[in-house]
């Protein structure tokens, strides 16, 4: 009984014995043709000219066949799918996403492809990131036989496709939502062998930055005018995780936690009822972790019409850089932090920044960068493996990775199959907006400036 891949490789055998099948049956019944006008009562010259008519169609034949031949092996192609959000409120990260693939598929193709193929990109758009696309666009990449890996920055918040990739043992790469590609992972690290995440856990997000505002404070750089904290949510794993877990760092801390609003996910035009409270309460800290850049503008907006003397956090959304065309200069001052973010300070990163700029025009924020990233990782262990149809080999050859990356020294934990969290790989770094540039200020050893007190704060 043949397994699912050799009878995968059984069926391209003979597709290829098909074509020069059909090749060489085509020019037999050529040769026929032109000898059914000599039916055995040929002269000599009639004889002779069907001999030379046979001799010069068979080479006809001959050289279609080689032609033929030598086309499909010239032209090995394996395609690579790029799940990506291209509706709604994510749809410029979504399109930095499949930039960041574009990028890295025609830099390899440039360079003559990979173990003898070239690689050609299909997008599937999970649109609105809902169950019902996200499954739709999997099953339409997952059911081309010649597509053999998917890469993604995030097709949805919970991950579930995951369960998915594994069934059909496609090398999967990701980067967003890590608490729920542990969630699913960690129980039975061996039923994923071919799904790997070039991000490192979330835990920091939950618990870094109360060091860093005591930091701040005995450096004489902020002063805080009590401790109280705001937090607001939408109803989504990432974004309810990180609240939950601040939510319980800043109790831990001896802060007072004025409100812990959710609200649904999606887009919301109107912040203004939980910025009523926030006014009233007037907190050091309004923390804000949905991560839509089109929300978190409007929620700064709005929060500016009448600003209290707080620090503004904001998840994530200000590294997309639609947030700062939306804001301009209402974004000076805003604080976010981020995990697996390229690193300033890293050559690698300005040489990805570079060619972004050059082929797209634009500086990317992150998820362009790590999708490239996954990309390169991919065409690195297919080069080690040779056979884009041997998934699990090239899962193994994945997991064993152990490179620089524009997010920093790349290698997987092997119980969760995260990228390993440190200073110097994959650090959780600190940016503050000023004058629409986004400055690291934390941790000192990649700061590109100093902290400063927003514009509307008194200090």
């Amino acid at each position: 009984m043949l397994s699912n891949k050799e009878q995968e490789r059984e069926i391209a055998k003979g597709e290829v014995a098909a074509k020069a099948t059909s090749t060489t049956t085509l020019a037999a019944a050529i040769i026929d043709r032109r000898r059914i006008k000599c039916p055995g009562k040929c002269n000599q010259g009639e004889g002779n000219m069907t001999m030379k008519l046979s001799s010069l169609w068979t080479s006809v034949a001959f050289a279609a066949l080689v032609a033929a031949t030598s086309a499909h092996a010239a032209d090995k192609i394996t395609k690579i799918g790029v799940l990506a959000p291209l509706a709604g409120g994510s749809a410029a990260d979504g399109n930095e996403m499949v930039d960041g693939a574009k990028l890295a598929v025609d830099e390899i193709n440039a360079a003559g492809g990979v173990a003898g193929y070239k690689l050609q990109l299909v997008v599937g758009d999970t649109q609105n990131m809902s169950v019902d696309s996200v499954t739709s666009a999997v099953q339409r990449l997952t059911g081309d036989r010649e597509l053999n890996a998917i890469v993604t920055g995030y097709a949805d918040y919970s991950n579930f496709e995951i369960e998915l990739m594994a069934e059909q043992e496609m090398p999967y790469l990701l980067y967003g939502s890590t608490d729920a590609t542990r969630a699913i992972i960690a129980p039975r690290p061996d039923k994923f062998p071919t799904v790997w995440s070039l991000n490192a856990s979330y835990d920091a997000y939950k618990t870094a930055m109360i060091p860093v505002l005591h930091g701040l404070e005995k450096s004489g750089k902020l002063k805080l005018p009590n401790k109280k904290v705001a937090l607001i949510s939408t109803d989504n794993p990432y974004s309810k995780g990180i609240m939950n877990g601040l939510k319980k760092s800043f109790e831990e801390d001896g802060w007072t936690v004025t409100s812990a609003d959710l609200l649904p996910t999606g887009e919301i035009g109107d912040w203004r009822t939980f910025l009523v409270q926030v006014r009233r309460d007037n907190p050091a800290l309004i923390i804000n972790t949905d991560s839509r850049p089109d929300n978190a503008a409007k929620f700064l907006t709005q929060f500016l019409e009448q600003p209290t003397n707080s620090l503004i956090f904001i998840q994530y959304a200000p590294h997309i850089p639609e947030f700062l065309k939306l804001t301009g200069e209402k974004a000076t001052g805003v604080i976010y932090d981020l995990i697996g973010g390229t690193l300033p300070k890293n050559p690698r990163t300005a040489e990805v920044e570079q060619k972004f700029k050059a082929k797209f025009g634009y500086e990317p924020g992150s998820s362009g960068p790590a999708v490239y990233e996954e990309v390169m990782l991919y065409a690195d262990a297919l080069k080690k493996v040779g056979d884009p149809k041997n998934r699990l080999a090239i899962g193994k050859a994945i997991g064993e990775a152990n490179k620089p990356t524009a997010e920093g020294m790349l290698s997987f934990d092997p119980k969760t199959h995260l990228a390993i969290q440190s200073d110097d790989g994959f650090p959780i770094q600190f940016y503050q907006v000023w004058d629409g540039r986004r400055i690291v200020f934390s941790p000192q050893q990649h700061a590109t400036g100093e902290f400063r007190v927003p514009p509307w704060m008194k200090q």
